[in-house]
């Protein structure tokens, strides 16, 4: 049977139910993925065989492969223009291979990790990353994992009055709920621009949903020593640093993850559901705080 469906209330007569697995070169070929097989029972020329049953068959469901639960942002945007920008997404996948992410025409990646691992992403035709992914056994109850890029932007510098514009890496999996975090220079007012926020909008902060974006990992501990002893350890590596001489080049290019620094005052903004492929961005109206700039 070639459709989603179930064979019910089967009635043989001159045969007998077989295991499928026993017709192995005669099935190994059909794509049929519902399958009951027989075995013609011995008999007379005249002997009846007859077979009846009935097909139920069922409203074919669409299977999730893979989709983010929660995507989480953190942006910090200097008087100058530049931004640092993290993204953290909490995906849950059955069967994808890779992730892909297209950052804004003029970002650049500084560092990308899969599970708390940093990777070194590959390249797609078009220009955009392609990270890994991990797939889970136990389909839809298996717990999100994070997948986090971080890049940097550049917007016009700021000036005592105007517009800036946010914009957000764009992946091929649907978003179901996403948080943005922005800090900016204190010496500036921010509001998001009416009309040009998308489906953002400002809400008091909370803490992300998903375990996966809660959970910053298993922290080390990391054992103290006396100042005895630090100031010992100390010297000793200061001591070698005449006498330490290296001829190979350092490696460079390494996969490295960079920690966010949450700095200044901020705005939080939330939203719903972001489909494939699409960049969100957030425009924002500034303007200077002439009383702190009296200070």
């Amino acid at each position: 049977m070639l459709v989603a469906g179930d064979f019910m209330d089967r009635r043989a007569s001159g045969l007998e139910e077989a295991e499928a697995g026993e017709l192995a070169q005669l099935i190994s070929s059909r794509p049929s993925p519902s399958l009951i097989a027989f075995r013609m029972l011995p008999a007379e020329g005249h002997s009846p065989r007859t077979l009846s049953l009935t097909v139920a068959r069922y409203t074919p469901q669409a299977v999730l492969t893979a989709n983010i639960e929660e995507a989480d942002y953190s942006a910090l945007i200097s008087a100058d223009g530049k931004m640092l920008v993290q993204s953290r997404f909490a995906v849950r996948n059955n069967q994808r291979n890779f992730l892909k992410l297209t950052l804004p025409p003029t970002a650049v990646l500084w560092s990308a990790s899969v599970a708390g691992r940093p990777i070194r992403p590959g390249r797609a035709a078009d220009g955009s990353l392609l990270l890994p992914l991990e797939k889970s056994r136990s389909g839809d109850e298996a717990p999100a994992f994070v997948v986090e890029v971080s890049y940097l932007d550049r917007a016009p510098a700021l000036t005592d009055k105007g517009r800036t514009r946010v914009s957000l890496v764009a992946v091929d999996l649907p978003i179901s709920k996403s948080r943005l975090l922005l800090h900016h220079p204190p010496l500036f007012r921010f509001a998001p621009a009416p009309g040009l926020s998308g489906s953002f909008r400002v809400a008091e902060y909370v803490d992300p949903d998903s375990a996966a974006l809660q959970s910053n990992g298993p922290s080390v501990p990391v054992p103290v020593q006396p100042e005895a002893q630090q100031s010992e350890v100390t010297q000793r590596l200061v001591s070698q640093l005449p006498v330490s001489k290296r001829t190979a080049r350092p490696a460079r290019n390494l996969p490295l993850r960079v920690v966010f620094p949450h700095l200044g005052p901020s705005i939080f903004l939330v939203s719903e559901l972001t489909s494939e492929n699409q960049t969100p961005a957030v425009e924002f109206d500034f303007s200077r705080d002439r009383k702190r700039g009296d200070r």
